[in-house]
Formats: C-alpha cells, sequence, structure tokens
C-alpha cells in the first residue's frame, strides 16, 4: 500500500483549504437587540446591524444616524399631549 498523495492538476496555493471566514473582514456581533415597542425606536435599533457588514469607519455613520433617531424620538414624546396635570391643592393661610 502507497501512502503517497496522488498529485493534482492544481497548484499547491489551490491545494490548501480556504478559510471559512476572513478574520479581517466584518463580522456581525450578533447582539440580540430586544424589540421596545415604540416603532421609531425599534427601527433606530434596527439600524444597528447595518454596522455588522461595514469596516469600522464606516460605524460612525451608523452610529450618529441611530443616536439621531433615538433623540428624534425622545424629541417627540415632549411634543405628545398628555394627560392633564391634577389640580393642585389649594394652600390656605390663616
Amino acid at each position: 500500500m502507497d501512502d503517497a498523495v496522488p498529485p493534482t492538476d492544481l497548484p499547491e496555493e489551490a491545494q490548501q483549504a480556504e478559510p471559512e471566514h476572513d478574520p479581517a473582514a466584518p463580522a456581525p456581533l450578533n447582539v440580540p437587540r430586544t424589540p421596545t415597542g415604540d416603532a421609531d425606536v425599534d427601527a433606530a435599533l434596527d439600524r444597528l446591524g447595518d454596522a455588522d457588514h461595514l469596516a469600522t469607519d464606516g460605524h460612525v455613520e451608523v452610529y450618529e444616524d441611530v443616536h439621531r433617531g433615538l433623540r428624534d424620538a425622545l424629541t417627540a414624546l415632549d411634543a405628545r399631549p398628555g394627560p392633564p396635570a391634577p389640580p393642585r391643592p389649594h394652600e390656605h393661610r390663616s
């Protein structure tokens, strides 16, 4: 029995297995995002997933966009009319 590897027509570099993942390539963090129930906030948080496929220098744009969306959602909360404030008790001075 011969233990020699049979020759192939491929060059030696091509015979080596390709890595499944390039460690230098962007990779998703797979951080779970729990829905908040607020459509605007959920959309902003989902946008964070866009950074998973960008090089690090592209993250800033995504983070700034998400920050802007979250800030707008908070500002909108201040603009909504809420229930009327309870009446203040009258202070009696003697």
